[in-house]
This record gives structure tokens, C-alpha cells and sequence, in this order.
């Protein structure tokens, strides 16, 4: 039975990180006293300690212990054996390279289906739908494949911005770059602000936040669905 948040992002410009999830991750990590970091989408300049060290701070509010993947040998048992598990945000490229060349991808599927409770905020949220290829970071290393986690049926696109009709700005669109994306994928697209976040209980997908989400099918013009609504159409 899958149980995870997807979030759009893991700090808001006017919080600490992971501050306003914190409720909803006492609900998801109820009854665990560890669970294990995903730290691999940082591209450079922090460490995968520090990152850790970084994201404990915030699950030590609520009394869990965090540890990093990258600090055990056998990386695929770690997974099997995580009572809990957390992918943060960096660079989507960097992470999906990362799980591809450490053959990670497939036994987190496992785990997460299984009812491994999960958290990915940013690249770890991206990694969630069929492919990575609505991510907003910048190619700069090459994965072996796009293909990504497949929990749900839709592709997210996190930190989504609205069009500004005041800005002089003459380059593409965060909707422009999803309809472009649409010319070749059929894959529905979910552009979710931040402070929103999905909530999935086995099929079950609701959004919540204060904040609406803009959903993009193939085809048709984009529309909005309000927090608190169940997504359970793709």
C-alpha cells in the first residue's frame, strides 16, 4: 500500500526547512524512530553529511533519527530494510543519474509499493512520476534513462510559477515548457506551487496546501484544482 507526500518544495522563503510540513510528516512517520535519506541530488558544494546534517535538524523536531544512504555499503539492502525513507531536493539530473548508476531506482519502487512510507520534496518529488522530464533544473549530467519512480500516472512540476503579466521577461513560460513537453509525451503534468503538496494512500491522491495546482493533459487547455481535491482520473 503506497503511503507518501509529495511536496513541491522543502522550504518556504518565509519558513525553516520543512517547517510547514511537519504535521503532516509526524502522520506519515508515525510509530519510526529512523528513517533513511535519499542525499544524492546535490550536484556540488555540500556533501552528502552535511546535507543529512542539514535535513536531521528538521525530523529531530518531531523525534526521528535521519540517516544518510550514502553511509551504507550494501545501499539496495538499506532500502529493503527502511522503515521509512526521505529523497530531498538538488538537481534531478544529479539524482537520477545517482540511482540509475547505483541501481537504486527499481529497489525504491519495491519499497515504496510495498508501503514503505516516503517524502520527496523538489528533485525527490520529480522522481515520483513515469519520467523526470518536467523537472525545472538544468541538464548538467546525463542519465542513463529518464525513467523515474512511477508511483502515480502524472509527471509533477514543482516550484511552478504563474505566467507574470507585468514582467518584461521575453523567454518561455513554466506553461509554455509543459505544452512544449506535450508535443512529444502524452504524460499528464501537475504544476504544484509551493506550499502545496500530494497526498498518497494507495490510489488515493488529494492535494493540500493553501494553494491550487494546474493540471496539463495533452491536447486540452490547462485548468485548476483546488486543495483538498482528489485526483483520481489519470
Amino acid at each position: 500500500m503506497k503511503n507518501l507526500i509529495i511536496a513541491s518544495t522543502s522550504t518556504l522563503h518565509s519558513g525553516s526547512y520543512l517547517d510547514y510540513l511537519l504535521p503532516e510528516l509526524e502522520t506519515l512517520y508515525s510509530g519510526l524512530d529512523e528513517i533513511l535519506f535519499v542525499p544524492f541530488a546535490r550536484p556540488g558544494g555540500i556533501s552528502h553529511d552535511s546535507y543529512t546534517e542539514k535535513a536531521s535538524s528538521a525530523f529531530q523536531q518531531i523525534g526521528k533519527q535521519l540517516v544518510g544512504l550514502h553511509t551504507f555499503e550494501d545501499q539496495v539492502a538499506a532500502i529493503a530494510d527502511a522503515k521509512g525513507i526521505f529523497t530531498g531536493g538538488g538537481n534531478t539530473f544529479v539524482l537520477v543519474h545517482a540511482l540509475h548508476a547505483r541501481k537504486l531506482m527499481q529497489p525504491l519502487r519495491e519499497a515504496i509499493f510495498s508501503g514503505t512510507p516516503y517524502l520527496g520534496t523538489s528533485a525527490g518529488s520529480n522522481i515520483c512520476g513515469p519520467s523526470m522530464q518536467t523537472t525545472n533544473d538544468m541538464p548538467i549530467v546525463y542519465p542513463p534513462s529518464f525513467k523515474t519512480l512511477g508511483l502515480v500516472g502524472f509527471n509533477i512540476n514543482p516550484h511552478y510559477l504563474d505566467p507574470n503579466p507585468n514582467s518584461t521577461h521575453m523567454g518561455e513560460t513554466r506553461e509554455t515548457r509543459i505544452k512544449e513537453f506535450h508535443t512529444q509525451n502524452t504524460i499528464p503534468v501537475i504544476g504544484m506551487r509551493e506550499g502545496s503538496w500530494l497526498e498518497v494512500k494507495e490510489d488515493a491522491i488529494i492535494l493540500k496546501g493553501k494553494f491550487s495546482a494546474r493540471v496539463f493533459l495533452q491536447g486540452k487547455a490547462p485548468y485548476e484544482i483546488e486543495s483538498g481535491s482528489q485526483i483520481d482520473y489519470f
